[in-house]
């Protein structure tokens, strides 16, 4: 890819960790363990954390009993992240549109709206290959995006806010297909302030359905925010959607069982 992706700087400095992970633990892990409660998710389970950033999702589930594997396209999160691996918990280096380990995962989540960045569909559509072909047969896909229209109802088209003697300008603004949101960074270890822009696509319900399906996935549920509410399409934060692989095919042999146990045709 000969263009730079606004996310491999970004995701890689340590100001986008203070301005969006550096609070809120208490809330990942709530929802983390109502997730999970209500999933049934047995211990043991092999998990993926897709874009799983320094591993504080990651570092949750592996406490649960999980063997948590995380991956995630930043270098200095993951090296950050690879301080806390485990014999259940480990970390990698890689892009979610690349493949990665085939039929093993029981469970894969993305959390935090981790999704949506790249500039085509197809890019997506190879993520989401990646994340379905790492699945078992039968196996579970956790998605935590924004939910678009209620994005674009509370769109604030500025504010600042202060972290730790970093003081950042936000500016958000949309369009069709987008939303955007730059930031500025002042603190005192710059020689003068950053700018990134963020760009996330307005991907709806509908829109992760048709992406899943292609991939042999299909929608179960759907969640509207961090207490497993239900989901709407204007008044709820969230678009939580848990969807599942499809099952080993069997052949007709195999599919036919008959009151008597047999599962070939007696003249057969």
């Amino acid at each position: 890819m000969a263009h730079r992706e606004w996310f491999v700087d970004w995701f890689d400095s340590p100001f986008y960790h203070k301005l969006y992970f550096e609070r809120d633990e208490q809330e990942a892990e709530t929802f983390i363990r109502k997730l999970v409660s209500h999933l049934q998710i047995k211990p043991g389970s092999r998990v993926l954390d897709v874009a799983c950033g320094r591993g504080r999702h990651s570092k949750i589930l592996a406490s649960m009993g999980f063997d948590v594997t995380g991956i995630d396209l930043s270098p200095s999160s993951i090296e950050y992240a690879k301080q806390f691996e485990t014999d259940n918990l480990q970390f990698f280096i890689h892009d979610m549109r690349l493949p990665f380990w085939g039929n093993y995962f029981d469970f894969a989540f993305n959390f935090f709206t981790s999704f949506g960045y790249f500039r085509t569909r197809r890019e997506h559509d190879a993520a989401m290959r990646t994340i379905s072909r790492s699945l078992k047969p039968e196996g579970i896909f956790i998605l935590d995006y924004l939910n678009v229209h209620y994005a674009e109802d509370h769109l604030l088209p500025g504010l600042t806010k202060h972290y730790g003697g970093t003081v950042y300008d936000i500016q958000k603004w949309d369009n069709e297909s987008h939303f955007y949101k730059k930031i500025n960074i002042t603190d005192a270890s710059l020689k003068e302030p950053l700018e990134f822009t963020e760009i996330v696509s307005k991907f709806s319900l509908g829109d992760f359905t048709d992406m899943l399906s292609y991939q042999g996935m299909q929608v179960e549920e759907v969640f509207g925010d961090y207490q497993l509410n239900h989901y709407d399409v204007r008044d709820t934060p969230r678009l939580i959607v848990v969807a599942k692989k499809a099952g080993e095919q069997k052949t007709d042999k195999e599919k036919r069982l008959y009151s008597d146990g047999r599962k070939t045709d007696a003249l057969t």
